[in-house]
């Protein structure tokens, strides 16, 4: 007799992926289509058991704007070029999602209508009630900011039970635990003990939005395969910012 499938925690939710971890190569950089057919698959397969699924995904593996201003070119331009990395991710994406047999829609803050549809929210919520996945690109198409911030926005639009950061490590540590292998790893915190220990997972704007908006976020590892069903079903190894403090 086979044991019911376990049941899902959040009914809608937005899925922030690095564009590095989730679609880049073994360097992170560039698209690999064995990596985004993998990340794919695992969102097919939450997708078929009802969830409601958008994303928004990073453009780091293509262009990263805070880099190219690093190096002297005008914020503003090189934010903008990070923008239209994060619509080729979003293209790759629905790609690999199509062929995995998810209906999918790219809806894009900067106009793109050869290739999107430009975002609008109500429209965005209608896919989500039909089953469609819908992915969130070019960031809020304002420069200066993030996609971190692109997607506490998109997920308080879209009325998100939470907000998924897929990263390259299994949660929140207090330092990067390539860098400093004794980094303690934080289950569980409150949105203000996340921004009083300046903890760098994402952004402080971000993290207000979703405090503003009682909205958890989820961190995991995009890079485990089974990793996404197992935070959807209160599996796994992955950490927890809320309001609630840890019991």
């Amino acid at each position: 007799m086979t044991s019911p499938a376990p049941a899902l925690r959040y009914k809608r939710v937005l899925l922030k992926i690095s564009g590095e971890a989730a679609l880049g190569g073994d360097a992170g950089q560039g698209i690999d289509i064995g990596n985004v057919d993998r990340v794919a698959g695992d969102i097919a397969a939450i997708a078929r058991m009802g969830a409601e699924i958008c994303l928004v995904i990073g453009g780091g593996n293509i262009f990263r704007g805070l880099a190219g201003a690093a190096q002297g070119m005008e914020r503003a331009q090189a934010d903008y070029m990070g923008m239209l990395a994060t619509v080729i991710n979003a293209l790759a994406m629905q790609s690999a999602l199509e062929r995995a047999g998810v209906d999918t829609r790219v809806q894009s803050a900067i106009p793109m209508q050869t290739i999107s549809e430009p975002f609008i929210r109500r429209r965005a919520i209608r896919h989500l009630e039909k089953g469609r996945v819908v992915i969130f690109a070019a960031g809020t198409g304002n420069p200066y900011f993030t996609t971190d911030t692109a997607a506490a926005l998109r997920a308080a639009e879209m009325g998100c039970d939470a907000l998924l950061k897929g990263t390259s490590v299994d949660g929140i540590y207090t330092a990067d635990p390539k860098r400093k292998p004794d980094a303690e790893r934080l289950d569980r915190l409150t949105y203000l003990e996340y921004l009083s220990k300046d903890l760098k997972v994402m952004d402080a704007s971000a993290i207000s939005l979703m405090r503003e908006n009682a909205i958890p976020i989820v961190v995991f590892s995009i890079r485990r395969p089974g990793a996404l069903m197992d935070v959807m079903t209160g599996q796994g190894a992955h950490s927890v910012i809320t309001e609630a403090p840890a019991a």
